[in-house]
């Protein structure tokens, strides 16, 4: 490798780890603000708790359109817009009502819904750029990039309680930590507008001529469904382990830092996987990655007062299975143009079937008036992605036949 390509792949590799930094920080927040946004607003918690969906919802819907304006426009084009869009939809996110507007919190809902379909576009189209320009390192690549998104979560979920606090009473201290999470952003968006302004349209560039659908192909199915149901696992964690904690004695601090620790162990086995996933292993991980998760679930059931360290459990699961996913989407693709296309199908898909889970899991708990029937919910989530993990481990190519 010549020290030219070393330089441009580092640049490269600099600025996918920053805009990982803000792709999970600019949602995570909601959870653990959940009691002050429903102290502030009226709201009935169950209804707050689906601002959690709405970007799992953009992702579904918009996940497919990433990939065709990828191909009409260039990845880097298009990534361009959506930074962009990403940085508008936490500023609309963030002001304050106008005089006498009927319903208060409608900028919330709206910028949570543009932040929604500006990841969108950011999580299709990062493994296609790792696959075009990483080749045979894709899991590491992938593992750090989607650490650093799982670890600035979990800051940004342990910080937003205290940043509200001192930034004031009322919806002034909510509004502005959910900004400052996404302090960053600025940054991200300046490295790739020099790598855009470098590499031009990017790997996929207009008028590329089109192929068979991945839509059509079992092995794209497959992949979608395993992404979708860990992704279940880790939304429902994700909105529900601070409302958990309070129930059982614990503060909002205390709430929030319980929610960051489950994302922090997540970044952990998202770096500690491609480790792992090599010769033989390769072909069982995807199916013993959620047997910790569900120990951890039946611990949530039978010992709620470790619900910090069972969290931490789960959070192993979920980071290296999140990791996991990404990785099938570009390793069972044998170029970046069907990598694109299968991100864009296995997120719609996933993501899909994602936004559900968080919203059931809160209506069981509000039928039950507790947390067992839920968390049984949960534990079927992990067995399912187990039973699916048998059949992506298998080496098969999308498109390939």
């Amino acid at each position: 490798m010549t020290r030219s390509r070393a330089t441009h792949l580092g640049f490269l590799l600099l600025t996918l780890c920053l805009i990982a930094v803000n792709m999970r920080a600019t949602i995570t927040g909601i959870g653990p603000l959940l009691e002050q946004l429903t102290a502030d607003t009226g709201a009935q918690l169950a209804t707050l708790s689906g601002l959690t969906s709405v970007p799992l919802i953009a992702w579904a819907l918009c996940s497919p359109l990433a990939h065709t304006a990828a191909q009409r426009w260039g990845i880097n084009r298009v990534l361009t817009v959506a930074l962009v869009l990403l940085i508008a939809g936490t500023v609309i996110r963030s002001l304050p009502p106008l005089p006498g507007a009927r319903w208060p919190i409608a900028s919330l809902w709206i910028g949570t819904a543009v932040i929604g379909a500006a990841l969108a576009a950011a999580n299709v189209l990062l493994p296609a750029v790792v696959k075009h320009s990483f080749g045979s390192r894709v899991p590491l690549v992938t593992g750090i990039y989607t650490s650093l998104l799982a670890g600035c979560g979990a800051i940004a979920s342990g910080v937003v309680v205290p940043i509200a606090q001192a930034a004031g009473e009322g919806s002034t201290g909510w509004r502005v930590a959910l900004l400052a999470v996404a302090a960053t952003l600025p940054f991200a968006l300046t490295l790739w507008a020099i790598h855009h302004r470098r590499a031009g349209h990017g790997p996929i560039t207009r008028h590329r001529p089109k192929g068979p659908s991945v839509w059509g192909d079992p092995v794209a199915w497959q992949v979608g469904a395993y992404f979708g149901v860990q992704s279940s696992t880790f939304y429902v964690m994700l909105t529900w382990i601070a409302p958990m904690a309070i129930s059982y004695g614990r503060g909002e601090a205390q709430s929030g830092v319980d929610t960051m620790m489950f994302q922090i162990t997540g970044v952990l086995s998202s770096l500690a996987l491609p480790l792992i996933l090599r010769g033989r292993m390769e072909r069982w991980v995807p199916a013993l990655l959620p047997i910790l998760g569900f120990a951890a679930v039946i611990g949530m059931i039978l010992v709620p007062g470790g619900i910090l360290w069972w969290g931490m459990m789960t959070g192993l699961t979920s980071g290296a299975s999140l990791t996991m996913s990404l990785t099938l989407m570009a390793s069972r693709a044998r170029d970046p143009q069907i990598a694109s296309a299968l991100s864009g199908m296995g997120q719609s898909v996933g993501y899909a079937f994602a936004a559900m889970p968080p919203i059931v899991f809160g209506l069981l708990h509000t039928a039950t008036s507790g947390w067992v029937a839920p968390l049984v919910f949960a534990a079927l989530l992990l067995v399912t992605q187990g039973l699916l993990g048998l059949t992506v481990g298998r080496e098969r190519f999308v498109l390939d036949h």
